[in-house]
């Protein structure tokens, strides 16, 4: 965040980038990564896509839940997101990718 010199004395003006938005709405593009997701993982017992980039797609934290990946290294869990993904990683710029069994 920049400040810039106040404007007739009223104080420091503050600049920020980037968009805001509310944290309940989902993104056209997080939908779409959660739809997909849901599709591939159906005994998945939670799915969260959390666009990173602002609003624009281009990268997307991903968290999910599913018996599929029991037993399943961590890499091996990632892999298969990311196949999953295969189509859409395609128009990304950076993925981060959290998964994880349900507790017993």
């Amino acid at each position: 965040m920049a400040a810039a010199p106040g404007l007739l004395g009223r104080g420091p003006l503050f600049l920020c980038r980037g968009s805001w938005r509310s944290f309940t709405a989902q993104t056209e593009g997080e939908a779409r990564v959660a739809r997909v997701l849901r599709e591939k993982f159906p005994r998945a017992s939670a799915i969260r896509v959390v666009d990173i980039s602002g609003g624009c797609g281009a990268m997307y934290e991903i968290h999910v839940e599913s018996e599929e990946f029991r037993e399943k290294r961590t890499v091996q869990q990632h892999q298969m997101v990311n196949q999953a993904l295969s189509e859409e990683i395609k128009s990304m710029h950076g993925l981060r990718i959290f998964t994880s069994t349900p507790k017993a």
